[in-house]
Order: C-alpha cells, then structure tokens, then sequence
C-alpha cells in the first residue's frame, strides 16, 4: 500500500528487483513507438495478483489479436525503473496500478500522453466515472490518467475493548488520545501506526492525520505549509500518540499490521487491503490473537473502522486514500493501448477488481446502458487469497458502506491546490517521514516540522 531516476532499460530489468511474469509476448512488439503488441507495465508484484492479471491479457489478446508483454515491477523500483527506460527510448505503451503522485511524476517528466487517455475516457464515458476520480487524474483540461479503482486508509479499532471501556469511536485527536492513554497497558499498546523514515507508508499516515487537523502541503497560492500552526499541531498529536501509547521502535507497514493482528494494539491505521487478513482469509498474513486461534476471524468481528480523522484545528475530518490509475504513454503504440485499456476498464473491468475487492473499490460504477453494474458487482465479490468469502461475511454494512463511499470524500495533499507535480517529486526523498520519525521519538514537534517544510520548499524551487 505504501506509494513510491537511473541506471538500468528494460533489457535488463530481471536484475533490478522486478517480477517478470510468464509473458504472453512473442517479444517483438511494445515499447516507445509502436510495433504490433504491447508492452504493459503493471506495479504488482504478488504473485496471485500477477498471475490473475495476466488471465485478463490472455483473454484481450484472444478477442483482440493484439500480443501483451505483461512485465511485473516491484513498487520500489517503479521510479528508478520508469527514468530508466524513458532514458533508454524503451518505455512500455501502458502502465496500470499507479498512485496519483506517480501519475504526477510521469506528467512532470512529460512521459503519458493526455490526448490518447482523454480519448479512452471519451470512448467509456466520462458519466460512468467517479466526478472525484477525475478530478485528482486531471491537470487542467488534461486527463493524466484512466482513474480505475480506489483504497481508504482507516483506522481500525477493538470495538469490543472500547465498548469494555466505554470509549466513543476514535474519530477525532481528542478521543484518539482518550482512548490511546485508557487502553495503554504493559500487554497493549494503545496505538500502533507507520513511524519509518524513509518509507511512504509513514507519508500516507500522516497526512491523513494532517488533512484532519486544517494542515496542507502547499496553501492555495503554492505555497509550503508544512510548518504552519495546524501542522505542527498534527505532529506533536502524532509524536505524543507514537511515544508515549505505541510499541518501541520504528513501525512501518508489516509491523503495525503484525503488532494488531497479534491482538498488542488497540488501534491501528492501515489501508482497506487488510479487510481479508484481518477476517483470516490469507494464509501469510493471518491474525495470531490468542481468540483467533479457534477462531480466525475474531479481531474482523471485533474491529471498528473510522475513515475521517478530525483534529481541533478544522471543521472538516479528512478521509486519506489512493486512486490508482491506468495510463498511456508517449510514444506508445496509441490505437492499441488505448485499446487495452478500455479493455480492462469494460469486459475486464468485474474479473480486475476481483482480484483484491477489498483494496479496489471501482471508481468507475458502470456503463453507459447499465449505471452501476460495477459497483453493484463489487459489492457480491468474494476477497481472500487462500480462502475466498465475501466481505458481507464478516464485516458490517457500515463498515462496507465506509469503503465502498471512499473514492467521493478523498482528499490529497497538493493536488487540488495545482501542486500534484510537488507531490509526486516529494516520494523521492520523503521528508514528512524523517519528521514523524523524529517527533515519534521526543523531537520538537515544531522544529521537525520547520525542517520537513524546509526540505519541502527545496525540492519545490528544483522543480521550477
């Protein structure tokens, strides 16, 4: 879930840390510049997901006639991969799974091609996508990127230990706190959440927990804001909740998950691709509480969720999430990417979400004959890995209602404000999560906050 140029081309990319699938290529086509097949570029790199994806390509080049090389690439390795090959002149024609600030990156190097993707809306109907979707994936009158589905980032909690305490749900600093220094025990952190440097997973947390409380990256004129009252609110709110009711040590996105499926934590902040662990649904990543050994899906029937986070310095919570995108590149071989995708966001589109319902929430609801065929069939889709069921089993329609409703209340940092390209350049150096890691260990909130801001404005004036 966590998001993220120069030394190797696609020729030799099976030596820097990329999945290549079983292709479906006969090896001759794709990549800058046409040719009679694709080259498609997906950042994913589970093997379940990889190989269902590649189902979907067999069956296009199968209706299509059209040959897909389906190339895996790892998450952390997209930036430096994607300047490697557009150094090259081999980029691939389609890259689908990118989060908004990659969608950024790409426009700012000026490597997607906007007039071949507005022609895919266009063709699908723009009616049939979610307004919010395309509001993130547009610069302009320009549409970056195919917006295709969405994850939330929420807060997940012990409904069952509140309800024992009698605690309100933690939809606010106030009561998050509350019920952080209530629940805190010697065998229960009352907290856990994403504090790594270097890492995006702590970047995503933490703006969500900014956008709560009034904070932004940039105010509507452009200019840097991380060192702002609001924001430095949000860090000493952050610092003081990851010091003092958290487990020792730097927390990223395996351990916040392991230390609340282990039943140490009474809240923790995470994306809704958790939805089928925490319900016991895949085998490598099941819940270990001592209820869930006879019975696995404990901590799904005893977990709340909050989606918008509100702090005292705004009147509006945030609710923090990702659009991931399909996009076309320059120079690709247009008529047949433009192809693939809509491919994918149409005959494909039920068998795409599929694969991970839990963390694709379709941002396009239907078709222009049937309004919400997309959305309607989400909702019966089975989730897991080793065992599949339906989210409904396990989880309140609440707590469906709040995942399903994501993609209409995102909000992002930069993007509304015309600094999407600032955003996308700040994944390189990730100076917000230098900042929650140093406050999580006793530093000033407002002198880490001074610096991330400081670090933020340098790369803005390298972007100009």
């Amino acid at each position: 879930m966590a998001r993220r140029a120069t030394a190797v081309g696609l020729a030799v990319m099976g030596t820097a840390a990329l999945v290549l699938s079983g292709c479906t290529s006969s090896g001759d086509g794709g990549g800058g510049g046409g040719g009679d097949g694709l080259t498609f570029w997906l950042q994913e790199d589970l093997p379940d997901r990889v190989a269902a994806t590649q189902a979907i390509v067999d069956a296009f080049t199968e209706e299509s006639g059209v040959e897909v090389e389906l190339v895996s690439v790892a998450e952390d390795q997209f930036s430096q991969l994607i300047t490697s090959a557009a150094a090259a002149g081999d980029l691939p024609d389609v890259i689908g799974g990118i989060s908004l600030p990659q969608v950024r990156t790409l426009s700012s190097n000026e490597l997607v091609d906007p007039e071949a993707v507005g022609a895919v809306i266009d063709d699908l109907d723009s009616a049939t996508f979610s307004e919010r979707a395309l509001e993130l994936v547009s610069d302009g009158d320009d549409l970056l990127a195919v917006p295709s589905e969405s994850w939330t980032q929420m807060l997940f909690y012990r409904t069952d230990l509140f309800e024992a305490a009698g605690l309100d749900a933690p939809d606010s600093y106030d009561a998050i706190l509350e019920a952080a220094r209530t629940l805190d025990s010697p065998d229960l952190a009352g907290f856990v959440g994403a504090t790594a440097p270097g890492d995006a997973f702590t970047e995503q947390t933490f703006e969500q927990i900014g956008l709560g409380n009034g904070c932004e990256l940039v105010s509507e004129d452009g200019e840097v804001e991380l060192d702002s009252g609001p924001c430095v609110d949000a860090f000493a709110f952050y610092g003081e909740l990851t010091s003092d009711y958290s487990v020792p040590g730097a927390q990223d996105v395996d351990t916040t998950r392991a230390t609340y499926f282990a039943g140490d934590a009474a809240m923790f902040i995470w994306s809704s691709f958790v939805l089928d662990e925490l319900a016991g649904l895949r085998e490598d990543a099941k819940p270990s509480c001592p209820e869930c050994a006879a019975d696995p899906s404990f901590l799904a029937a005893n977990t709340g969720v909050v989606t918008s986070i509100a702090g005292p310095d705004s009147d509006t919570p945030a609710q923090f999430g990702e659009i991931t995108s399909w996009t076309v590149t320059a120079g690709a071989n247009t008529e047949d990417a433009q192809s693939f995708i809509e491919y994918m966001m149409s005959d494909g589109y039920e068998d795409w979400i599929a694969i991970a319902p839990e963390g694709k929430v379709p941002v396009r609801t239907g078709t222009p004959e049937e309004p919400t065929v997309f959305s309607d069939a989400w909702a019966t889709l089975p989730a897991g890995v080793d065992t599949k069921a339906p989210l409904s089993d396990f989880y309140t329609a609440d707590v469906l209602e709040a995942v399903a409703a994501g993609p209409e209340d995102l909000a992002r940092w930069g993007i509304t404000q015309g600094q999407g390209d600032l955003l996308g350049a700040l994944q390189g150096e990730l100076p917000v999560a230098t900042a929650v890691n140093e406050v999580s260990q006793g530093a000033d909130p407002a002198t880490a906050a001074e610096q991330a801001a400081e670090a933020v404005r340098s790369i803005a004036e390298s972007l100009q």
